[in-house]
């Protein structure tokens, strides 16, 4: 024990020596948190709407009707209006129309340009600005088709993000990037680096256990995203104001449970590369390029082509950032986002499975 805690504390020190290691571990996730935070957001279709309407008139069925045919909307079905919150929360529409009863009335109120009032809610969640924006201007573009005199009917509700604060969909995405881009890429080229300078053959030979001297090099990878976690959770609760009201604490756990799924990952590729820079290639193709485009961090993942959405089921950093999304913005408690917690878990178990045997048959 006193050995392996020996390597630790010399990989540790290693780090704290290496200028550029530390100003890429401890600035660039700051300075990505700033820039992304306050990004501006991207187009999306493909939007999930449900609807609510007490009394199914003419008028209703007719405006309804316009809604199932449009192409960037897909109909989800009539609800009741005590299950719009669930119903949002769960993920199963991102938009609600909420028909009032005297809906037929004011229409023709307005229509005969005599004072209407509101008779059409439109209920939106703004946890993902990508899609909440542009949702919400043409959902009621479509729905009144242009007829100045039937939009006056309409009020639109934002939930969870009525600012439309980009920082709010993107930080979610910045920490699933980061996370990546310290573990995985700084643990693989420190595991490469030693074979490729011929040390860790010396290594091998020492009284500690082949499996002891890798947990040795990711111990400190893991403490320094630790405390880049907690920067990150700084800088959005007091820099972008980003609320995390569903706990903090499920945050940091689901968080500690991805840093280990990138340490894994970082085995892994130091198990395929020889060189460093091959280190670097491989993190950064097979790594950075899908969470970029298929993590739902830029991109909606419900603009992806079919043929494409399998791949962004195997790509972690989609089921971290989306309960990260739902916890910090939405408010869920950890309880509620265990889908995305077991997949994360299952892989993270198998990935680390896979490297440790690839790793030891590599030594044999």
């Amino acid at each position: 024990m006193n050995g392996f805690l020996s390597f630790v504390k010399k990989e540790t020190l290693h780090i704290f020596r290496d200028f550029r290691t530390m100003l890429i571990v401890l600035l660039i996730p700051i300075v990505l948190m700033v820039l992304f935070g306050f990004a501006i957001s991207t187009e999306v279709n493909n939007v999930d709407v449900a609807v609510v309407a007490p009394v199914r008139s003419d008028a209703v069925t007719k405006t309804v009707s316009r809604l199932r045919h449009n192409p960037y909307f897909t109909f989800k079905g009539y609800i009741n209006a005590d299950a719009i919150d669930q119903t949002l929360r769960s993920g199963e529409a991102m938009a609600v129309v909420v028909f009032g009863t005297d809906y037929d009335k004011q229409a023709s109120l307005a229509a005969q340009g005599l004072p209407a009032k509101t008779a059409v809610q439109v209920v939106l969640d703004a946890a993902d600005v990508n899609t909440a924006s542009a949702a919400g201007i043409y959902l009621q573009s479509v729905l009144t088709e242009s007829n100045s005199a039937v939009q006056s009917l309409f009020n639109t509700h934002l939930l969870f993000n009525p600012q439309m604060k980009s920082a709010y969909n993107f930080v979610p995405g910045i920490m699933g990037l980061i996370f990546i881009l310290i573990c995985a890429m700084m643990t693989s080229v420190s595991i490469v680096r030693e074979k490729e300078s011929g040390t860790m053959e010396v290594l091998l030979v020492s009284p500690v256990k082949p499996i002891q001297i890798v947990f040795a090099k990711m111990i400190p990878y893991f403490l320094l995203s630790a405390f880049n976690l907690l920067t990150i959770l700084l800088l959005a609760k007091f820099v972008l104001e980003i609320p995390m009201i569903g706990g903090v604490w499920g945050i940091v756990a689901i968080s500690l449970l991805y840093l280990v799924l990138s340490l894994s990952f970082g085995l892994l590729i130091s198990t395929i590369a020889d060189k460093q820079f091959t280190a670097l290639l491989v993190s950064a193709v097979v790594m950075m390029v899908p969470i970029m485009m298929f993590s739902g961090m830029l991109f909606p993942i419900e603009n992806l082509p079919m043929v494409l959405k399998p791949v962004s089921a195997i790509v972690p950093a989609r089921w971290y950032i989306d309960a990260v999304r739902k916890m910090m913005i939405e408010g869920l408690p950890l309880t509620m986002v265990m889908k995305d917690v077991l997949i994360l878990l299952g892989m993270t178990v198998v990935i680390l499975a896979v490297s440790l045997k690839k790793f030891n048959d590599k030594l044999e």
